[in-house]
């Protein structure tokens, strides 16, 4: 297994990050191994890399973390946007004392993995991509109204649900207002050049069938806007189309998940030796 030239923490280290307003609840399980740092679905929590974490082992340094007001413990904030949840991956590196490490994305955690991965490229080992940052431009008025209807509809029962930490402490509109973002940011003429810019090992995890909110073939349609990406960059590839559909792709995909983590590792140490 490479090692990682950031320093490394001995043992395992839970406890929250102050960045900006606010504090991130962390989980960090130290070590020598390959810093990998897991960045969330827009309202998931850390807990849904556990079988990926548990896939990979002990000889990797797993770093999870819930973004604002996500999860049981980490505290609201003013600023719930795209550029707030990139900095936070800066705050939880250096909280942590990591320079360089693997990042891997879930859906919205996806393109917060692609923008860092594109600004970083002496800091990102590489990045695995679950089923997210796909240049497409899926957002119109009427896609914008239906997520501010669904999200206002799902706010009467989230409250009941808050305190176990599987529902984000935001109202309706802060939901919706942050999905519209993501559907601005995901149109191909912004993806698409952050994607054409990065220049470590990328390796997509693409899931099959809907996600919540699509309706018939839109989330495969959307998928289908990768392979002009991967003809443009040859630093991305597909490392797997797996057969569950994006909300269980964590729960029953996760072999293929920590797969790809195997193998971006593997391809910074081979460039690492292609460099001496």
């Amino acid at each position: 297994m490479p090692t990682n030239n950031a320093s490394a923490t001995s043992s395992s280290w839970t406890g929250m990050v102050p960045v900006d307003d606010t504090a991130l609840a962390v989980t960090d399980t130290g070590g020598p191994g390959v810093p990998v740092v897991y960045l969330n679905g827009q309202f998931a929590t850390q807990g849904y890399w556990r079988r990926v974490i548990a896939e990979l082992g002990t000889g990797w340094r797993h770093i999870t973390y819930d973004e604002r007001a996500r999860g049981r413990k980490s505290k609201r904030s003013a600023d719930y946007s795209f550029e707030a949840a990139v900095r936070d991956v800066d705050a939880v590196l250096a909280a942590r004392g990591v320079h360089r490490a693997l990042v891997v994305g879930w859906s919205y955690g996806a393109v917060v993995g692609a923008h860092w991965a594109s600004r970083n490229p002496e800091r990102a080992l590489g990045a695995v991509l679950v089923d997210g940052a796909f240049p497409h431009d899926w957002l119109d008025e009427a896609m914008a109204q239906r997520i501010r209807k669904m999200f206002r509809r799902m706010n009467l029962f989230m409250p009941l649900l808050r305190p176990t930490g599987l529902t984000p402490r935001m109202n309706a509109d802060q939901m919706a207002d942050s999905n519209i973002e993501l559907g601005k940011l995901s149109r191909e003429r912004e993806l698409g050049p952050v994607l054409d810019t990065i220049t470590v090992p990328v390796r997509y995890v693409v899931a099959s069938g809907t996600s919540l909110g699509s309706r018939g073939d839109e989330q495969e349609q959307i998928r289908a806007s990768l392979d002009a990406v991967i003809a443009r960059n040859p630093h991305i590839r597909i490392g797997a189309k797996v057969a569950s559909n994006h909300g269980a792709i964590l729960k029953k995909d996760f072999p293929a998940v920590a797969e790809a983590v195997r193998e971006v590792a593997g391809l910074d140490r081979e460039d690492a030796v292609d460099r001496r």
